[in-house]
């Protein structure tokens, strides 16, 4: 297992820091020699998002009954057609087509495939592999930020895209191949035997899926819509640029600390009860922002919350349908969960800049206030049907 763990681990590192954080570093030189605007830029990782979302079901499905070696290792064939072909565009067509192609690579090779590959072979242990895949996963940026902007200082934004190709075909595709098993070990396949280990019963599926979605996806909508605006919005609430860069980075190791803290502590409590907590702390930490976050030690807190909700919830989107529904279907699960989320990750960015625009940071935060309190009374439901998971 430790094996599949790293190697996963080094590809979903260089997934998420080719494609999602990518614009980040590259995104003004792409913008200046195309001829488009920012926005435009960072609408392909929208389109991304909504690619793979689109085909994640379908991907939750074929892994349950075949596996993940082929949909990885195809994945990552794709991923290095794609960015090379992103190294050669021209135009706005190309340039969306190219993030759709990397989006269906995604939903191949990323996040909800490697979670199912982890749960597969992981069997009982498989809260803690998702755990530690989320905290390798977690320094992707801290590696791949300053890679990036070292190959773009030397070589130009063109070929460092053709690079992140050959990491993909000559890397991320043989580790897919060779340390995932050709068929997922056999687990058994009574549904309601997964169920009761839960406390759920069959015919409470439907509720549970529809709790479970509505927590994750409003959730999801906060994640993505605040983090890509966070600088702007402490701007907003009156802090200095100096002030605000400090707090925003102070999120990614609150994060990480707190998927340690679950990896080393979360067999002491259940999925549940974490999750309700987590869940919690959102609401928590955009409150106090809105009724005193121009003070800097209420913004501390606010941020320290929402990183510490973050970095629960990027564990329990998958701990928890594995929790609730057993192994035997958290592919199912797992990909039908990913089709909500992926489209609101998708459409939150540009909504929030837009809110944020327009009306100001108050208004932003509101915005997120509600759907955090979504998220939070859906689980608290959920957590009444199912106590013990």
């Amino acid at each position: 297992m430790v094996r599949v763990t790293a190697g996963i681990g080094f590809t979903q590192i260089v997934g998420w820091g080719t494609t999602y954080l990518m614009p980040s570093v590259l995104g003004r030189h792409i913008q200046s020699e195309l001829g488009i605007s920012a926005q435009t830029v960072f609408l392909g990782i929208t389109v991304m998002s909504a690619a793979g979302a689109i085909c994640a079901p379908r991907v939750g499905r074929f892994v349950d009954k075949r596996g993940a070696r082929t949909v990885m290792t195809v994945g990552s064939a794709i991923y290095g057609l794609a960015l090379a072909a992103l190294s050669q565009t021209q135009g706005l067509a190309s340039y969306f087509a190219c993030w759709a192609t990397i989006g269906l690579a995604s939903g191949l090779a990323l996040s909800t495939p490697s979670s199912i590959a982890l749960v597969q072979i992981a069997g009982p242990r498989a809260r803690q592999a998702i755990s530690v895949l989320t905290i390798i996963a977690g320094f992707a940026s801290s590696i791949f930020w300053p890679i990036t902007g070292a190959l773009d200082a030397a070589v130009g934004w063109r070929h460092t895209l053709l690079i992140f190709a050959a990491l993909h075909l000559a890397a991320c595709l043989p580790i897919h191949f060779l340390v995932l098993p050709r068929r997922p070990p056999v687990h058994p396949t009574n549904t309601s035997a997964a169920a009761a280990s839960a406390g759920i019963q069959p015919e409470h599926h439907s509720r549970v899926y529809r709790l479970l979605s509505i927590s994750l996806t409003a959730g999801a909508f906060v994640f993505t819509g605040v983090q890509l605006q966070m600088i702007e919005m402490l701007r907003g609430l009156g802090h200095s640029p100096a002030s605000a860069l400090l707090l925003a980075s102070l999120i990614g190791p609150a994060q990480v600390g707190t998927r340690i803290f679950e990896l080393l502590f979360g067999h002491r409590y259940t999925i549940m009860k974490s999750a309700v907590f987590g869940s919690a702390m959102l609401p928590v930490g955009l409150g106090l922002a809105l009724l005193a976050g121009n003070l800097f030690p209420a913004a501390l807190i606010a941020i320290l919350a929402y990183g510490l909700s973050n970095g629960l919830k990027a564990v329990q989107r998958f701990t928890l349908p594995l929790a609730l529904f057993g192994r035997a279907q958290f592919g199912l699960y797992a990909g039908r969960l990913a089709l909500p989320q992926g489209i609101v990750s998708a459409a939150a960015p540009p909504v929030m800049a837009a809110v944020l625009s327009q009306f100001g940071t108050s208004a932003a935060l509101s915005l997120a206030l509600v759907m955090a309190t979504i998220s939070l009374a859906a689980m608290i439901l959920l957590a009444r049907r199912a106590p013990t998971a």
